[in-house]
Order: structure tokens, then sequence, then C-alpha cells
């Protein structure tokens, strides 16, 4: 699991920004392996992939960019954890996905706010809001169509 995500993270890192989006955002490909975790290995093993992931980021792109994605990983994945444990079956990848962006998106937020000591941010809170709100659906949609490759790779026990 691991591998996929470094290898989705460091694919989408090279990849051009898409058209008409605002600055810094992207699609959070390894997402869908933070989500699938959830709900079909285990919460600790996301939370342990989180953090492994924002090692990797530190390694190939420096401190800051750790740092946004260690705040942004743990407030994600602090959020899916709980709408998971709270709606038990009745949570949908989408909605799990689209919270999970969010919060990622507040917690990187929260991050740059206090690294810049900066308050002009707030005026693009609303992008970082709406924004994860569109890659969360189409996450969580991107979630449910890989499932059968992700069942495949990790098997459940027998």
């Amino acid at each position: 699991m691991l591998a996929v995500i470094v290898v989705l993270t460091a694919a989408e890192h090279l990849l051009p920004p898409l058209p008409l989006l605002p600055p810094g955002v992207k699609l959070g490909l390894s997402n869908i392996v933070t989500m699938y975790c959830v709900f079909y290995v285990g919460r600790g093993s996301a939370v342990t992939l989180n953090i492994l992931k924002s090692l990797f980021v530190l390694l190939t792109r420096g401190a800051l960019a750790g740092a946004l994605s260690l705040s942004g990983g743990l407030l994600s994945i602090g959020a899916v954890i709980l709408l998971v444990f709270l709606w038990k079956e009745k949570a949908s990848y989408a909605a799990v996905s689209v919270v999970g962006a969010c919060a990622h998106n507040l917690g990187q937020y929260t991050a740059v706010s206090v690294v810049l000591r900066a308050n002009y941010l707030t005026a693009y809170l609303p992008v970082l809001l709406i924004s994860g709100l569109v890659m969360g659906l189409a996450t969580g949609t991107l979630l449910k169509a890989t499932l059968p490759a992700l069942r495949r790779m990790n098997p459940p026990a027998p």
C-alpha cells in the first residue's frame, strides 16, 4: 500500500497543474489508498500510511511540503476515521472523501497561516473548501472504481 501511495504522490507532483484550478489544488490520488485502508484494512494502517507519506514528501520536497502533508494528512485521516466511526456502514465513499479532502485543505491552511503569520489567507479559505468538495467527489468516485484492483492487491485474511 505504501508503494502505491508513494507512486501516486510522486506522479501527481510531476503532473502540470490542472487547467482552471486554483493554485495548489490537486486531486489527491494517494487519498484513494488511505480511504481504502480506513474501510477495509484498518484505521491504524491508514494513519501509519499517512505519516509515512508525509515523510516521503519531506525527503523529496523539503520541510515545508512535509509539514503541509503531515498537517493536512493527520487532520484528514482524523476526520475520516471519526466520520466512518459515527456513520458505520452508512458512510459513502463520496461523503468520506469530501470530508477528508476539506479537512486536508483546512489542515494545510492552518499550517500555512501559522508559518506565514498571515491573516489575509482567509480570503482563500472558500476556494479551498470548494475545491475540497470537488476533488473529494472525484477521489471518492475513483475509490469506488478502483476497489476491485485494490482488493486484489490486499485480499482479506482467511
